[in-house]
């Protein structure tokens, strides 16, 4: 519903954007840009393509054009902060000094941003890692903000949104310290709890724009699941190969299309596939097809943002690194290659394209996959499910004590900070028998002036990677310390902008990977063994000798697991051709588990003999896992599962699905109470599924350490439906 100008609105900054087209705000904006500009916390968790970012502009810029006060801006990744940059920039607004500072910026540039830009584009990890340890040099800066703009909140979940939680209370914290109380303006994909959203990840009661009507146009969405393979019958054609058909077939029809992966792998196999499609279609269109994804150099990154907004690029293959990213005016059509984790990420990417009134088209590409599956054979599943509730946790132990360490190095901590921090008491006193923080009169300080705290805010482990081509000495990129072991082994076969690598070496002590260009007939897949041990059950009461037929509960585990080999697979087949064994180093992991046990009698009478208990529990851990994601916000690659006959902490055929970050993310427990529905989902995905063995589509996993062996799919539905019979499981 259209809406009206609101009168302190500056007249040069009103005149500007209705020269854009903005006739007048939408009601949404502005009653959200109202509530800001009188001093009222605000999120707005509008749909895609709904103009939120005019919701904090006309605020925000008011404020800037009317004197000498401050906005800070936060956003989740790069090229959004560069896409909202350039478009304040292009108002030409006299008064505002608008710049970006992030880790693309030099040294130089940021020394002026400091000392002149009254507007600061940023993200949540520099904010960490520069603006806060350095907040002196930003004191007149910080005693003027008037507004915090947090872009994209939604996406602030588990570990990460942990952590940014964690950041916004200590930006809190030294803006008070400078005399500033400022105004935070959130926005957020359409979300079940935008505001609970917002509050948990800063500490603050925020007013929620949730409901809004704005010019869009019409949707057309297909759901396409790939043919069976013509090698094996058994599985589908690769839906990365179909996505990249299908931009190859957008792109050579005159749209502009934008095909979303999961991985950064993936990117490079969807864009390569889309110039080998198009070789054939229009051979002079396959050089403006690209690919983007992290790891790129900045100003590879750059190039490609810059191409595929003037149109130089016409079909990109992108992580969800663009998920949020560069507004592109004319983009026509999103493929979606396998599901993206959560409904709000799904209509978020599905939202890049249709923007101002155009009609769209979008895709989904099921994967081999049991998640895939199930939805495009239960599109209610995806078309009428309610966005998820976003999943923060900010009083997560290993996330808080990092924290409360670079608080203190910041300005010491004192009785009144605490209530900033919840849960941070214990952790003090820990902080304190570990010598990491001195308890003085006036509060507690950081003990280790000779070194500096440190918290990692994407949950990575140690300093990245680098991967060096042997040949040359050139930087090819970077890759998580702790996924290394996974991608970048002796032996791993790793792409890069569109060039396949073969690793020689990994040096995890130096943090080094030397690389050689090649072209193997092969993939590689890493495998790995699992230990998991219960330290503490929380919810439910499950302990080995209880009589219960089936049981779920909720705990503390430990998990170790080291990488022992890789397989070589036949490119396109699958075919396992060769196992070489890898030494690397055990990784321990304490965090939560959800623990699905049932006892052997309740098996037997479901039918399941002994012999096919191990099979049946791998197989129905493996779909639980598969469908977690359409329960909670997460992704199957965040959480991990063991499955037992026979658990020495239980002494029952036992079943774990773990989040896989130390301390916890709040996904296994979410998946504890939501776990009759859950598991329902996942015994009918098994059913439902037209193989006869088992496959990709329902019990087969992609991640498996253990190469998929033994799998049973019949028995998973045999042992589903006794724990469901027998348990007391909650779930909506």
């Amino acid at each position: 519903m259209p809406g009206t100008w609101p009168p302190w609105v500056d007249p040069l900054l009103r005149d500007r954007l209705t020269a854009t087209g903005v006739g007048c705000p939408w009601r949404h904006q502005q009653e959200a840009a109202e509530l800001a500009w009188a001093g009222q916390h605000v999120v707005i968790g509008t749909g895609t393509g709904s103009g939120k970012s005019l919701a904090y502009q006309l605020p925000a810029l008011t404020a800037l054009r009317a004197g000498e006060e401050r906005v800070l801006y936060l956003s989740p990744t790069k090229a959004l902060a560069a896409d909202q940059l350039r478009a304040v920039t292009d108002l030409e607004l006299p008064g505002i000094r608008a710049a970006g500072y992030d880790g693309d910026v030099s040294r130089e540039e940021r020394a002026w941003v400091r000392a002149h830009a009254n507007l600061i584009f940023t993200n949540p990890d520099m904010l960490h890692r520069s603006v806060l340890p350095g907040h002196a040099r930003f004191r007149s800066y910080l005693r003027r903000l008037r507004f915090v703009v947090v872009d994209e909140c939604h996406t602030y979940h588990g570990m990460f949104g942990a952590h940014v939680a964690q950041v916004l209370r200590r930006l809190r914290r030294i803006c008070a310290h400078y005399g500033s109380s400022p105004t935070f303006v959130c926005t957020s994909a359409t979300t079940a709890n935008p505001s609970e959203c917002a509050e948990r990840l800063t500490g603050l009661p925020f007013a929620a724009i949730v409901d809004g009507a704005w010019g869009h146009g019409t949707l057309d969405f297909a759901l396409y699941e790939p043919p069976a393979s013509r090698t094996d019958p058994a599985t589908r054609r690769s839906a990365l190969t179909e996505a990249g058909d299908l931009l190859a077939d957008l792109v050579a029809e005159g749209a502009r299309a934008m095909a979303f992966v999961r991985s950064r792998a993936a990117a490079e196999i969807t864009s390569a596939a889309a110039r080998r499609a198009l070789a054939e279609l229009a051979p002079d269109l396959g050089e403006r097809i690209g690919s983007y994804r992290a790891g790129y150099l900045a100003e590879e990154r750059r190039e490609i943002e810059t191409g595929f907004r003037t149109g130089d690029i016409l079909g990109l293959a992108t992580t969800n690194a663009l998920e949020l990213g560069i507004d592109i005016t004319g983009l026509d059509a999103v493929v979606v290659a396998g599901w993206p984790g959560t409904v709000a990420s799904l209509w978020q990417q599905v939202g890049r394209a249709g923007r101002a009134g155009r009609a769209a088209t979008a895709i989904f590409v099921a994967r081999d996959d049991p998640l895939d599956t199930y939805l495009v054979h239960h599109p209610a599943a995806m078309f009428d499910r309610p966005v998820e509730a976003t999943v923060v946790d900010p009083s997560n132990p290993f996330v808080l004590a990092p924290h409360l360490e670079c608080a203190a190095a910041e300005l010491p901590l004192t009785d009144a900070d605490l209530a900033l921090f919840p849960g941070s008491e214990s952790v003090l006193t820990d902080l304190v028998a570990g010598g990491r923080l001195r308890r003085r009169q006036g509060g507690w300080f950081w003990a280790r002036h000779d070194e500096r705290p440190e918290a990692d805010l994407r949950g990575r482990v140690g300093e990245a990677v680098a991967l060096v081509e042997r040949a040359t000495g050139r930087l090819l990129g970077h890759v998580d310390r702790g996924a290394a072991d996974r991608s970048v082994h002796d032996g791993a076969v790793y792409l890069h902008l569109g060039t396949t690598y073969v690793v020689d070496s990994l040096d995890l002590e130096a943090g080094i990977a030397l690389l050689d260009e090649d072209e193997p007939p092969w993939t590689t897949v890493a495998r790995q063994i699992t230990d998991l041990r219960v330290v503490e059950v929380l919810e439910g009461a499950h302990l080995a000798g209880d009589s219960q037929a089936a049981r779920l509960s909720f705990g503390d585990v430990a998990v170790t697991t080291q990488v022992v080999s890789y397989l070589r697979r036949r490119t396109g087949t699958g075919e396992v051709l060769s196992e070489h064994p890898l030494t690397l180093p055990s990784r321990r992991l304490l965090t939560r588990a959800t623990i699905l046990t049932v006892a052997d009698a309740a098996l037997a009478a479901a039918g399941l003999q002994p012999g096919r208990v191990p099979g049946a529990a791998h197989a129905a851990e493996h779909a639980a896992i598969g469908l977690l994601p359409l329960f909670v916000t997460c992704d199957r690659w965040d959480v991990g599962g063991v499955s037992t006959a026979r658990h020495p902490d239980t002494g029952e055929m036992t079943i774990f699905v773990y989040d896989g970050h130390p301390g916890g993310a709040g996904f296994a427990q979410h998946g504890y109470r939501s776990a009759r529905s859950w598991l329902t989902a996942t015994r009918d995905a098994i059913a439902d599924c037209r193989c006869e063995t088992g496959c990709p589509a329902c019990v087969q996993s992609p991640k498996c350490g253990n190469g998929n062996e033994p799998l049973d799919k019949s028995g998973a539905v045999l042992l589903l439906g006794a724990f469901l019979d027998h348990s007391a499981a909650s779930g909506r």
